[in-house]
């Protein structure tokens, strides 16, 4: 099992982003997505500069692989799309199918996890179109997902996203900024001042959500290191981390320890959970999304 780096769902400063991927060259994840797939208006870097960082990444041994935007709203958006779709030099990770079409039949691309495929025969749809791994949705449980990848195309990697808050919808509006009382062009960056995003709370003070600009991500950190060896059983070929503001390096030394079996998952998610405490339940992957912590290692140790 390989372990990947997803694109960064969040909008940090320019040299805050150089210093992180300097970091996670040397770090043992072997795939890295990169590029802007939440809002356009997030400039910190343009495809220039993911592209000097994807040659730094293959120099390092990893495999580099541009991510689309997942919702394109206008044609500045769509013609972004179409120069990251048209690199040569790097696989692709399609987040819409507007991606999808510009790829399909002409090179080899990444389903990405906003694809929504659900069932035998899109995958195999998808496999045709010229697919060579695809992200599982964060709402399929595991048995589900073992029945697609034994039934599914040979030659189509699995990956299942395993670490970071699950991005649960876009929208046209950036709510980051309308919590300021600012429309969205003209939301001054506001994202910048939310590295992790910006938690809402219920008025009971319980965590509910994470606004992330367009983007709604859930309160707590899902979280599948104790999955691990289950997915390996399955046949998942990548296992995908979030970045995260801080500590993505020693998260991403834990799933490595866990994958290679010097760590009982256990005794690696009682470690993560001093570096990012709002640990959820893998709910979903159980086909419970209520589930407790408790009641979820209970599971995962039967």
């Amino acid at each position: 099992m390989k372990l990947s780096l997803g694109a960064p769902q969040y909008y940090w400063p320019r040299q805050t982003i150089f210093d992180f991927y300097e970091a996670m060259a040397a770090s043992p994840v072997d795939i890295v997505y990169l590029g802007e797939t939440v809002c356009s208006r997030r400039k910190e870097l343009r495809l220039s500069d993911w592209l000097d960082i994807a040659d730094l990444m293959r120099s390092a041994g990893k495999e580099a692989v541009l991510s689309t935007q997942v919702l394109l709203e206008s044609g500045v958006e769509v013609s972004t799309m179409h120069k990251v779709t048209a690199n040569p030099d790097y696989l692709i990770e399609a987040n819409d199918m507007g991606a999808v079409q510009r790829l399909s039949g002409k090179r080899p691309f990444v389903g990405g996890l906003h694809l929504n495929i659900y069932n035998q025969p899109s995958l195999q749809w998808l496999a045709q179109l010229g697919a060579t791994r695809w992200v599982a949705p964060l709402e399929m449980k595991h048995e589900d997902l073992s029945a697609l990848i034994q039934n599914g195309p040979q030659n189509l990697q699995t990956e299942v996203f395993a670490y970071g808050r699950m991005a649960l919808a876009f929208s046209a509006r950036c709510f980051t900024a309308r919590q300021r009382n600012l429309p969205k062009d003209d939301c001054q960056f506001s994202c910048l001042d939310h590295p992790d995003g910006l938690m809402l709370k219920t008025r009971e003070s319980e965590e509910f959500l994470v606004l992330n600009g367009i983007q709604t991500q859930s309160a707590r950190v899902h979280n599948l290191i104790d999955e691990l060896p289950r997915m390996q059983r399955m046949g998942v070929a990548v296992a995908r981390i979030s970045p995260q503001a801080q500590h993505t390096g020693e998260i991403v030394a834990l799933f490595d320890a866990v994958r290679k079996g010097s760590l009982a998952p256990r005794d690696a998610r009682a470690q993560l959970q001093p570096l990012m405490p709002e640990q959820s339940c893998n709910g979903y992957w159980h086909g419970r999304p209520g589930l407790d912590l408790v009641e979820s290692e209970a599971l995962a140790a039967a």
